[in-house]
Parts: structure tokens; sequence; C-alpha cells
């Protein structure tokens, strides 16, 4: 994959682009090893909501995931008081964490690059990183519980079983590294998004930044402007809409909003 960006000339085009590589000899099937990130504006860089908050950040990620798992009571259950399992609940709540969110779907990518009018002026951008490569860098405990289970991604529990907290897991490796990983389906908005976390063993570092040392294959879509329209009405007429994405009201509400809006 080539880190240098390329431009999307047409919805066809940006569907061409975000296929590449999609092929895999080994299963004579098209399976992208591919997590996608949408965004709206191609100035965006990949800061958590952790690195987002004012303030020392760093310090207060402890805080956030003790009173997260205390109020929402998760130390109810046997499984409660997992770093893992209040990261991953906490980020799909809208809890600032140090995970960020990604899709095995480019249709997903493509919703989120085009989903906010107010940055209709402006070039979105989908990231596309190979999550295999990313893992070829862990440390030896990672590696290991991914070669016995033979998933490309981890679990939650795979997780735990490595690292049974973040403070060991930052341990691992002096190296900074990252981890893509599924979260359990909790709800239809995970099924659908067909979504996925990364998480870095470093809370501080920008995952672009992480990117940016050379040794992941990623790729940059930039999709301009001037074809969101084509590109969201055809994803609209494709089912790919808050609808589907954001089962419930509050997704009928945004589609609806969105969909009555003038050009």
């Amino acid at each position: 994959m080539d880190s240098e960006p390329v431009v999307a000339k047409s919805w066809s085009n940006a569907l061409e682009l975000l296929y590449v590589d999609s092929w895999r000899d080994d299963l004579r099937r098209y399976r992208s090893r591919i997590a996608f990130r949408g965004l709206s504006d191609s100035s965006y860089s990949l800061k958590t909501s952790l690195i987002r908050l004012d303030g020392p950040f760093q310090s207060l990620e402890r805080h956030l995931l003790r009173n997260f798992a205390k109020y929402a009571r998760l130390d109810d259950t046997e499984q409660g008081e997992s770093d893992w399992r209040c990261l991953t609940l906490g980020q799909h709540h809208g809890l600032p964490t140090r995970l960020l969110d990604w899709t095995y779907s480019p249709f997903a990518a493509l919703h989120f690059c085009t989903s906010n009018l107010n940055n209709y002026d402006r070039d979105g951008v989908i990231w596309c990183v190979d999550y295999t490569k990313a893992h070829d860098l862990l440390p030896d405990e990672l590696r290991e519980q991914k070669k016995r289970t033979g998933s490309d991604v981890f679990s939650l529990k795979m997780l735990e079983q490595a690292a049974p907290d973040l403070d060991s897991f930052d341990g691992l490796m002096k190296e900074p590294f990252a981890v893509f990983f599924e979260p359990p389906s909790w709800d239809d908005r995970i099924v659908n998004q067909f979504a996925l976390f990364s998480v870095l063993s470093d809370s501080t570092l920008p995952f672009d930044e992480w990117l940016s040392h050379g040794q992941v294959p990623y790729r940059l879509v930039h999709i301009p402007a001037q074809i969101k329209w084509e590109i969201r009405d055809k994803l609209d007429q494709a089912n790919m809409s808050e609808r589907v994405f954001f089962p419930g009201l509050d997704g009928l509400a945004a589609w609806l909003r969105r969909h009555y809006s003038s050009r």
C-alpha cells in the first residue's frame, strides 16, 4: 500500500480505490485486510477523544474508567472490572478513551465521510490501514495469543488473557504498538457499522503520528468536496444511511434532517 494520497474522481472511482488489494490468494476470495476510517474533513487528525480532552488527559484515563465502571454499575457483573470492557463500552457510548473507531466496510467509511453537511465545502478522506501488518509488530505475548486463535484481529477475551489491564498492556514492549480488535455485538449499531477499534500502547500518541513512522502500510483516499453529493445520494439509494448505522429514533431523525436539507 502507498502512503501517498490518492484522489477519487467519482463514486465508482472511490469504490475502486477502496477495494484495491482486496483479493487474497490464500483464500481465493475477495477478503480485504484493511480497516477504514472516514473523516468529513481531510485536515482532521487521528487523535483519540482522550487526547482531545483539555488538561492532563493521560492522568485522567484511569479516573474516567473507574468512574464509568462505578456509575454504569459494571462492577456488579462478573467481568465488569475489566479495563478492556470499560474502554470498549465507554467508547461506544461517547466516553473519552484512547480507542479509535474503524470499520471493515468501505460503505460505512464513505457514510461517515459524507454525513456531516456542515463540511460539504471541504474535502473528506478515508484512512485505509492494513491491520495484519500492524499486528506483525506486536510483542510476543500478543502475537502468540493471535497465533493460538488463528484470528487476524483480537477479541476482548484475547486481550484480557494477554494483558489483563492497561498497565500490563502498555508495558509489554518499549516501542509503541497498535492492536485492532472487534467489540462484542452489544447492539445493532456495532453490528451494522461492521465496527472494530484500534488501541495504542501509548495513550499520548495520535494514530497518524504512529503511522508516520513508516512501518505499517496505509493509504489515504481523498474524497473531493465536489463529488460528496454524488456519493451521498448513491449511499442513500443503497440504504447506507443513519437509519442503518444508528438504528432507532435518533438515527431516523438524523437521516430525515439530512435528507430534507437543501443542497
